[in-house]
């Protein structure tokens, strides 16, 4: 163990962030503070410190137990802090639905072609330009 960590890897550590890169961004758009103040990612942490973070509409609240600077297991992480936050907030039916991919088309596929579109059009059952009702 040591005896001070920069913000952006205990973050990282402690699994709030993904990568040491996401958690300095955070950090740069002021969306984490340690006791109360914007803090940027260099800042050192000490035993104690009470760290809040931003995630989204949901606010994270942890007091750090312990300082590490390498990965822990994952089942060793809620060890090194106290999480203070409330519950992640559920997302309406609607809400989750609104942040699914609109279209399932391969990336950079582009626009359809004709021959796509009538393809299309003929599985969702509009027939095509020969169609006769």
């Amino acid at each position: 163990m040591v005896e001070s960590v920069r913000l952006d890897k205990w973050l990282q550590v402690a699994r709030v962030f993904k990568s040491r890169s996401q958690a300095t961004r955070a950090c740069q758009l002021n969306r984490v503070k340690v006791n109360g103040q914007g803090s940027k990612p260099h800042r050192n942490l000490v035993v104690g410190d009470r760290v809040e973070v931003e995630i989204g509409d949901w606010q994270r609240v942890l007091v750090v137990k312990e300082l590490h600077d390498r990965p822990l297991p994952k089942a060793e992480v809620p060890r090194i802090f106290d999480d203070e936050s409330l519950p992640r907030p559920r997302l309406s039916e609607l809400e989750r639905l609104m942040r699914r991919a609109p279209v399932a088309r391969a990336p950079g596929a582009g626009r359809p072609s004709k021959k796509e579109r009538r393809e299309m059009e003929r599985l969702r059952g509009k027939g095509g330009p020969l169609d006769i009702d």
